[in-house]
């Protein structure tokens, strides 16, 4: 394989994993705009679409794969084909989380409907957005893109232990409204698992463009704000 083909290769590796974001991305769009009207056509279309998804994860493995066992390629490429290959499972599990939204909403439409202290909508726009930026980190080969992601996190990690305390409340004192209360945590808990998947993508776009490990980089940045408040001060008396 001569280098011209090879880096074709890589092109349409990158092309296909971008194909396959789109449906994933698309995916969650559709289980919470199920959520939101109560269409099981929608949820439908979710089921269809994670047939694709985990054909495409099948294919980008293995082409990622013939790349690496033909051309054994060197630093930066091996960083690409590595990150390719982790960012694909993180996308078919974005899809795994919208088949699961999607089921709890079919669920959630045998039972009446109820209002629940949680905003499932607001939750699932930050999650959105932390994909899409993630993606287009990858996209632009932007380092510093990927790192906004990883701050972004947070925010959603809050938004559902505050689902979780509100809703396991509300059971308890509207035992009547527990099945309904349950599919919104289990919704909650997909989208804090997508967010999971967004950073996991931030963190191997990083990796591919700088060589750099920021794997568990909330116990690293913890250390560093406990060294820098444990230390003394500095300047003159």
């Amino acid at each position: 394989m001569t280098r011209i083909r090879f880096h074709q290769s890589l092109e349409d590796l990158k092309e296909n994993l971008l194909v396959m974001a789109g449906l994933a991305e698309q995916a969650i769009q559709r289980a919470i705009e199920a959520y939101r009207v109560r269409d099981m056509s929608i949820c439908d279309l979710v089921t269809r679409s994670e047939v694709a998804i985990n054909r495409m994860e099948r294919d980008i493995d293995q082409a990622a794969l013939d790349l690496l066992a033909m051309e054994q390629p060197m630093a930066s490429d091996l960083r690409f084909i590595l990150s390719v290959i982790k960012i694909n499972a993180d996308l078919e599990r974005v899809g795994d989380a919208a088949k699961s939204i999607s089921d709890r909403v079919r669920h959630m439409d045998q039972l009446p409907l109820a209002e629940l202290p949680v905003d499932i909508p607001r939750m699932a726009t930050l999650a959105g957005d932390m994909v899409r930026k993630s993606l287009q980190s990858f996209i632009e080969a932007n380092a510093d893109l990927a790192r906004s992601v990883l701050l972004m996190d947070d925010a959603v990690d809050a938004m559902n232990r505050s689902a979780y305390k509100s809703l396991t409340r509300l059971m308890e004192e509207q035992s009547h409204l527990a099945p309904q209360a349950l599919s919104a945590l289990m919704i909650s808990r997909s989208l804090e698992r997508v967010a999971d998947h967004a950073t996991n993508i931030a963190e191997d776009v990083i990796f591919w463009v700088q060589g750099a490990d920021v794997r568990h980089h909330k116990s690293v940045m913890a250390k560093q704000n406990a060294a820098q408040k444990s230390a003394p001060p500095t300047g003159s008396d």
